[in-house]
């Protein structure tokens, strides 16, 4: 019987601190987001300062994208169901534009309008900046490319999303476009969440 037990206590030891490793949150990346302080769609500034405390995905689009935008901006639709589904509360969406020229406040909110929106307060979609601010922001902040191209209304951008923690730094991506990892990002926000 004494076997039994210490058999039984060394499972259940062995199940709760097995349960504890996965979730363990594993870093990917370390890239510092540079401090800004932008105009989001309902024309409210929105900064690295009031992102601070909260894990927020990140991704680059444009409203005059007919390419990879609307997929990408589509599948954070699906994401951020996940989420909700998930009960995570204490996180943003942040959509930074790679056309600020053309994309105002004003076009920022009607894009977002199109797609069905579960709670449009966790949205945060940004402009207000000069495009050489933002081609120089997307590389030294998350180490990616936003370049409009010479003579075209298209700027070559990444199809990441991004996973930045409370502290205000990258440390994951992740396919936006055709294989998103929804069930990951939703495990990955959810542990920086917590």
């Amino acid at each position: 019987m004494k076997q039994i037990l210490i058999t039984g206590t060394a499972l259940v030891l062995l199940f709760l601190l097995s349960g504890c490793s996965t979730a363990k949150f594993e870093a990917e990346h370390d890239f510092k987001v540079m401090d800004f302080d932008y105009t989001n769609q309902k024309n409210e500034q929105v900064s690295l300062a009031s992102l601070k405390g909260i894990p927020w995905l990140a991704m680059f689009i444009y409203t005059r994208c007919d390419t990879v935008c609307p997929p990408m901006t589509s599948n954070m639709m699906d994401v951020h169901a996940a989420i909700e589904n998930e009960g995570i509360q204490n996180y943003k969406i942040v959509g930074f534009s790679v056309d600020p020229a053309y994309d105002t406040p004003e076009v920022l909110d009607n894009y977002l309008s199109y797609y069905p929106v579960e709670n449009e307060s966790k949205w945060e979609l940004l402009t207000g900046y000069e495009q050489t601010e933002i081609s120089q922001f997307a590389l030294q902040s998350f180490n990616t490319v936003a370049k409009k191209l010479t003579g075209s209304d298209d700027v070559i951008h990444d199809i990441k999303y991004f996973l930045v923690d409370s502290n205000g730094t990258v440390v994951k991506s992740y396919d936006g476009y055709s294989n998103v990892p929804t069930q990951d990002i939703v495990s990955d926000l959810k542990k920086l969440a917590q």
